[in-house]
């Protein structure tokens, strides 16, 4: 959408009344229309196609207002429709309605003679502001109102930032941290959830510390990235429900809308399934796994990408690499690769330290990267370009079908990079 532009100087219009009333600007000499129309023109036809502009330019800031119009009355419709929902505890979130409805709108941007794929961009822009919007109501229900919930480490980010959503539900959040323990009695009486977020290094013996305090029917679970230490340490300690969980999103997160959150099943999911509601209810989609199989991918996903992007930063810095120069002269995608190291080092680095040196198994497979490393780095000594071709051929394949799902993702937020700066 254009933004709106003043009516190009020369064009007839009344002087505005009072003191700050200026006189018009001259009208463009014909060398300026030239420069500014951009094409050749005869003399004197700079003035009559700027007063077309203005007049084009005057429709199209009349069509975006139409449109921001629509947009509200759009929202007015989706207020109504989330009353409706929270009356009836209906879902938030639709997902074979969002995806018929973007169908028909590609269908109708054909028929229209317009892109798809722009058509679908701006409305998948409208239906997640359309999901958050809910969210903020919706996403306010308790699947258990009432419920007491304890948050061991609740000081901490994540702590304070999952005690405020139990607490925009109505749940009683308590919080025990390192200062509280000589109050664990009192504060884990009459208890239904006890989630902890602590460093993974403590979780269990925190866990095997707490444990014994909690009624039979309270449901035990934690939020770190490991979970076969903490899940195992958890069933030992506490007889009663147990969960393990692991959120992907940190706690700078302002929506739950579509995040995801792993699942880990411990004992009793039945009498956990209150907990998993609510987390839906968030706006989470839950990925259920085991504690063994978890971990070996997050070995993948959090460790070895933490450590490689950790790695390459620590060496820009150590060359004093002039980083916005090279984003002067750089390619969008290189912008966005570099945007991802920049996100790691603005964040706390215990994070990442605890999530790297989390176990043997990780060292083992940093270990093993450093050496792929250096052996393919053998085929540049060599000048072997051949066998860099075979590599990346074989690699290729294996990727799959996946090559061109990502080249796709990555072509549309390298265009979203482009255009937002």
């Amino acid at each position: 959408m254009n933004e709106p532009e003043p009516t190009t100087p020369g064009a007839s219009q009344p002087a505005a009344a009072g003191p700050l009333s200026k006189p018009l600007p001259k009208p463009l000499s014909t060398e300026a229309a030239r420069t500014t129309l951009g094409a050749p023109q005869p003399a004197g036809a700079g003035a009559t196609e700027a007063i077309g502009i203005g007049r084009l330019r005057e429709q199209i800031d009349s069509i975006d207002k139409q449109l921001v119009a629509l947009l509200a009355q759009r929202r007015r419709v989706v207020e109504e429709i989330t009353q409706v929902k929270q009356q009836h505890d209906l879902p938030t979130f639709h997902p074979a309605r969002e995806e018929n409805l973007i169908s028909a709108r590609r269908a109708q941007a054909v028929e229209a003679g317009l892109d798809p794929d722009y058509v679908e961009d701006l409305f998948r822009a409208v239906l997640r502001q359309s999901r958050v919007g809910q969210l903020r109501t919706l996403g306010r229900r308790a699947a258990r109102p009432g419920a007491r919930v304890l948050i061991v480490g609740g000081r901490g980010s994540m702590g304070r930032f999952l005690g405020a959503w139990f607490t925009q539900s109505d749940y009683e959040v308590r919080v025990l941290d390192r200062d509280d323990w000589p109050r664990v009695q009192s504060l884990t009486a009459g208890l239904d959830l006890c989630l902890l977020a602590v460093p993974i290094a403590v979780t269990a013996s925190v866990a095997a510390q707490v444990a014994p305090h909690l009624p039979a029917s309270c449901i035990l679970a934690d939020v770190t990235s490991l979970k076969r230490g903490p899940l195992k340490a958890m069933l030992e300690g506490h007889a009663g429900p147990v969960v393990g969980l692991h959120p992907l999103f940190g706690p700078a997160t302002t929506t739950m809308d579509k995040q995801i959150l792993v699942v880990t099943p411990g004992r009793r999911m039945d009498s956990c399934q209150w907990l998993l509601d609510q987390l839906a209810t968030w706006g989470n989609v839950l990925v259920e796994t085991s504690a063994d199989e978890h971990d070996e991918i997050m070995g993948i996903v959090q460790a070895l990408r933490h450590f490689a992007t950790f790695a390459f930063g620590h060496f820009l810095c150590s060359r004093r690499i002039p980083i916005l120069r090279t984003l002067e002269l750089s390619s969008p995608i290189y912008r966005l690769e570099l945007a991802m190291v920049g996100r790691l080092f603005a964040q706390d680095p215990s994070l990442y330290a605890e999530i790297v040196f989390a176990t043997p198994e990780r060292l083992a497979l940093l270990k093993d990267y450093v050496q792929s490393l250096q052996q393919n780095l053998g085929l540049v000594e060599r000048g072997d370009k051949a066998e860099f071709a075979a590599r990346f051929r074989r690699v290729a394949e294996w990727f799959g079908p996946f090559g061109e799902q990502a080249l796709r993702e990555s072509t549309f937020l390298v265009e979203q990079l482009v255009h937002r700066f």
